[in-house]
């Protein structure tokens, strides 16, 4: 039976379709993967399922009924329900709290009535949990339970989840596909969008792909292999498994004793960590968001006060040294929206020649620069003059990768290089850090995406609560090993 369909759906901005024509069915029950590359039209389609957008033509039945949803209430009200991939919590509230925020017009609250009612749902779907409890003391996967408990409160039956996994541990990863799979059995509707294929295939019954705003293909996942789907994606042949050589270390660059970092509020988020680093050598952190990583990978590019402990650099080319930091925020900290393509490129030496003599910049020299950096980044834009803001993730990313990278950095700092990428890009992002090694440079890869790790580096740290719970050979340990140290678990071998 149909629960969703959605018939020749299409929306415009501007001269730009972001929908062509789409047509799409969700059976009831159902576990429907979405896929597609940056800028495919996955979000505005969501966006418009979930009321925050209106289709500029087509149409939209749920249970063979024609819908307009013109606001997210709306949404809401039709039994639709969106879980984002960064959670929509408010930490200082309980569990209770966080559920029931925008659903009571009475002045009195009877919490304890609520705390019943949650804890009722709650069992009734599998998903134990406190209500008492504030969202700050829980761990990740537990929130997104109550993401989950929160569209189900608000009586959802069609669930979209976007990229719900980016931030768990394997752990917490089997435990949501464990309590997706309840959902779906008790009868609710669930659209997935990840950019994990095995995951996706895994999980799914059926699969979309999507390519710059069109249907390119609907699989049934069980008869499908995540080399087809990468290549549904991108429309050409794609490298999932990365082709690395055996590492040549070089001499010893840098080194990190003992060292200790404040927060933005002043609470130790880096404690004791201590490493060394060679030329050549790639060495991954992996770990949940939000355990130090952010700080750590600031201190070192030289963005952040010591508070305790040393780094060092070979006295032999600390003089010269040049770092190269991939940010975690490629918005917020590695661009200037407003800027062109140009000027982002140059932003860390347009003081420098040839992109400024006498105070004044040299247009040319910019220009060419761009055009450069475009060719050789695969930089999917006409013209360097175009706003940032207007690149897709992909596009973006390339451009901070374009700046940090020329002038062959010796250490590279790459902090989330992948973060909402997808696999065409992904690959790009890779080959670049992987030449970069070749070189000769050392790389600090630091990755949510734990498979990503293991896939690049030589040797991982995990870091847990601002600490390195242990640092271990890739070919020498597994994934579950890696996630229950994630986890704050302990290494028993």
């Amino acid at each position: 039976m149909i629960y969703l369909q959605l018939e020749n759906i299409t929306k415009n901005f501007g001269s730009f379709v972001a929908n062509d024509n789409i047509n799409l069915t969700v059976e009831t029950g159902k576990i429907h993967g979405i896929l597609g590359e940056n800028g495919a039209g996955k979000t505005t389609l969501m966006n418009i399922l979930s009321g925050f957008y209106q289709p500029d033509s087509g149409n939209i039945y749920l249970d063979n009924k024609p819908v307009k949803i013109n606001s997210p209430r709306e949404a809401i009200k039709l039994g639709i329900g969106m879980i984002y991939q960064h959670f929509m919590l408010v930490p200082q509230l309980t569990v209770t709290e966080n559920i029931i925020l925008g659903t009571q017009n009475k002045w009195r609250l009877n919490l304890q009535q609520k705390q019943q009612e949650i804890t009722n749902l709650s069992q009734l779907y599998q998903l134990e949990i406190n209500p008492h409890a504030k969202i700050e003391d829980l761990p990740v996967g537990t929130q997104q339970r109550v993401e989950i408990l929160k569209v189900l409160y608000r009586g959802a039956k069609l669930l979209i989840l976007d990229e719900p996994t980016a931030v768990l541990t394997p752990q917490e990863v089997k435990s949501l596909i464990t309590i997706l799979r309840q959902l779906a059995n008790n009868g609710n509707t669930i659209i997935f969008i990840s950019h994990k294929l095995e995951e996706v295939i895994n999980l799914c019954d059926t699969v979309t792909v999507l390519r710059r705003g069109k249907v390119v293909a609907t699989v049934n996942a069980k008869n499908t292999t995540s080399q087809e789907l990468a290549e549904l994606m991108v429309g050409r042949e794609v490298l999932l498994n990365l082709q690395k050589s055996p590492p040549s270390l070089g001499k010893l660059l840098l080194s990190v004793k003992n060292l200790q970092v404040a927060d933005d509020r002043g609470v130790n988020a880096v404690k004791n960590v201590s490493f060394q680093l060679r030329e050549g050598e790639v060495l991954g952190i992996a770990g949940v968001d939000g355990n130090g990583q952010r700080e750590l990978a600031d201190t070192i590019a030289g963005l952040r006060t010591i508070k305790e402990g040393k780094i060092e650099y070979n006295s032999e080319i600390s003089k010269n040294i040049k770092i190269g930091y991939i940010p975690e925020d490629r918005q917020k900290i590695g661009l200037v929206l407003q800027f062109n393509i140009s000027e982002n490129l140059i932003l860390t030496k347009f003081k420098k020649l040839p992109f400024s003599r006498k105070f004044l910049l040299q247009k040319q020299a910019i220009k060419k620069n761009a055009e450069l950096a475009m060719q050789t980044f695969d930089i999917r834009i006409k013209a360097e003059d175009v706003q940032v803001s207007q690149l897709s993730g992909g596009n973006q990313q390339k451009v901070v990768l374009a700046r940090e990278l020329a002038g062959e950095p010796s250490l590279i700092i790459a902090m989330q290089p992948t973060r909402g990428l997808d696999v065409g890009a992904i690959e790009v992002v890779h080959r670049k850090l992987l030449a970069e090694r070749e070189r000769g440079a050392a790389i600090l890869y630091i990755s949510t995406e734990l498979e990503e790790v293991m896939a690049i580096s030589n040797s991982i740290a995990v870091m847990y609560k601002g600490e390195f719970i242990d640092i271990l050979d890739t070919g020498k340990t597994t994934v579950e090993e890696i996630g229950l140290l994630m986890g704050g678990g302990k290494n028993v071998s």
